[in-house]
């Protein structure tokens, strides 16, 4: 049985600033906001401090607290401007593609809580395929993506069949591995 795991205010900031200022910077796109969401962020759990059960860590229980704090920020700024503003491409030429497209739903549909949950879900996918190996990559996002024809990209890459269902396995494999490490585990 794990014991619980207390809070350590004092070194919040030496241990967690950079990691909670990196996660909301890719979330906000303003250097001044994503400082002023870790800011709150901290200010909000020393105020919620007695409010920590010890079941998760405290990076984990601060990030909970600064994904609130960003949807907050995205909530104040729809208002402010009457509409919301938080808009979520689903297809980057280069990367995303039709992939990343049929996993997304009615964007009308949604809250802002489930348009930053996609974007952030986009950037994790990213930036597993930005993981793989080059070659694998490729053809990842020549199959997987781009929806090419077994045929087309064997030609264009000079391989057999059976050496591209290699890849695209071992690259499904290793997505989904980091997709568990980096999105279902958080």
């Amino acid at each position: 049985m794990n014991a619980l795991r207390t809070l350590n205010p004092e070194k919040w900031v030496e241990h967690y600033a950079d990691y909670l200022y990196n996660y909301a910077i890719v979330r906000v796109n303003d250097h001044i906001v994503a400082q002023e969401v870790v800011a709150e962020t901290f200010l909000s759990g020393l105020r919620g401090k007695k409010n920590f059960k010890g079941k998760s860590s405290e990076r984990t229980w601060l990030i909970s607290i600064l994904k609130r704090k960003i949807i907050d920020y995205y909530r104040q700024q729809q208002s402010a401007k009457g509409k919301a503003e938080v808009s979520i491409s689903h297809q980057d030429p280069e990367e995303a593609g039709a992939w990343l497209e049929r996993k997304a739903v009615d964007l009308a549909s949604k809250s802002i809580e489930d348009l930053i949950e996609n974007e952030e879900l986009r950037l994790v996918i990213l930036d597993c395929m930005e993981q793989l190996p080059e070659k694998q990559r490729e053809i990842f996002k020549m199959k997987t993506i781009e929806g090419l024809e077994t045929e087309i990209i064997c030609k264009k890459l000079n391989i057999s069949p059976s050496n591209l269902w290699v890849s695209i396995h071992r690259a499904r494999k290793a997505m989904m591995e980091c997709l568990e490490r980096n999105w279902f585990n958080n």
